[in-house]
């Protein structure tokens, strides 16, 4: 009798073409799918933290802009609004003596999803703003322009755009948005009206720290020496302005400045989009400075520029994988 072999199965060769073409399938079929999830799932939380962080920044807005109307994205942030409140005669209420104090106290801050630093100057007439040396060009490393003017201290400061004076995209952020000044001296001015109001942080001749929206002609009267735009403010006149919800803007890296009302200069910073520090909310910020006794405090540029400079070297873990990124301006303290 002749026993017949059973035919054994053919092993399919691998395909190193269909491979490709699968993970091309992946790549495309998840680019198209995520946006839809982000902002159309059931994910209120998601959708909110997403939204908020796009439309924090002056450069990504268009990640929440290509997919929602102005309408829906008001909507899904009305939640966390924050309270425009004017510092008004509660400037009038700081009145301290400014006697000279070299002495600068450094506090680590923990919150649930970030950790970072506060630094306390007792004589606010130190904190002045610096800027690139190639303003308009390319900005500069917050630690370089702190060491450029001898600092002891700085945090970074104003937002920008990524263009030069020619408007082309350079990446380098040498373009301040809106005012800086240094010293006394208009530095940079791309708001033709002198009397409208805007989100400022400013620095009177007798330490004062101004908040919120203040126009030009209102900065001139009360002796404003340094000043940049950027908000929100977050603490005025003692009272906090996010009463509900985080602030809208999602978490991220956070840098921030305040004073008490002895004229102590708070200077804070949040490391984010890591593993051991996701960042820090609007409300996060607020409530810290808060904790430590603001009086008048505000948001200034966050993201990759959150920088902290103190005893000759960056303190905190900027989120650029390259390190510190080019800013055009900060906030420093003197010897």
């Amino acid at each position: 009798m002749v026993k017949k072999k059973r035919a054994g199965k053919k092993k399919k060769k691998f395909s190193f073409k269909i491979f490709i073409l699968f993970i091309l399938f992946e790549v495309a079929f998840s680019a198209v799918t995520a946006p839809l999830i982000v902002f159309y799932g059931p994910f209120k939380n998601l959708r909110k933290t997403v939204v908020g962080a796009a439309m924090s920044t002056l450069n990504h807005q268009y990640i929440a802009t290509t997919f929602l109307s102005d309408k829906k994205i008001k909507d899904i942030l009305q939640d966390d609004s924050i309270q425009v409140l004017e510092q008004g005669q509660g400037i009038d209420t700081l009145k301290f003596e400014n006697k000279h104090d070299d002495s600068i106290e450094r506090y680590d801050v923990e919150g649930k999803k970030f950790k970072g630093y506060m630094l306390v100057i007792h004589d606010p007439t130190r904190v002045k703003v610096g800027y690139s040396s190639k303003l308009g060009k390319s900005g500069e490393l917050t630690s370089q322009i702190a060491k450029a003017n001898n600092a002891v201290a700085a945090i970074n400061g104003g937002g920008f755009a990524d263009k030069n004076n020619d408007g082309n995209w350079t990446g380098t952020g040498g373009q301040p948005v809106g005012i800086l000044m240094s010293g006394g001296k208009m530095i940079h001015n791309d708001s033709s009206a002198p009397d409208k109001k805007d989100d400022v942080v400013a620095i009177t001749s007798k330490g004062v720290l101004l908040v919120g929206r203040h126009s030009i002609n209102e900065m001139k009267r009360l002796g404003v020496t340094e000043a940049i735009t950027f908000g929100p403010a977050l603490v005025v006149n003692g009272e906090p302005t996010i009463k509900s919800g985080d602030g809208g803007w999602g978490i991220a890296p956070r840098t921030a400045i305040g004073q008490r009302e002895d004229g102590s200069i708070l200077l804070l910073v949040a490391d984010g989009r890591q593993v051991k520090s996701l960042g820090a909310t609007l409300r996060d910020i607020q409530d810290i400075m808060l904790e430590y006794g603001a009086y008048n405090a505000t948001n200034l540029d966050g993201g990759s520029s959150s920088t902290m400079y103190y005893d000759d070297e960056v303190i905190n873990n900027p989120c650029d994988p390259l390190g510190e990124r080019a800013v055009p301006s900060i906030i420093y303290v003197t010897p």
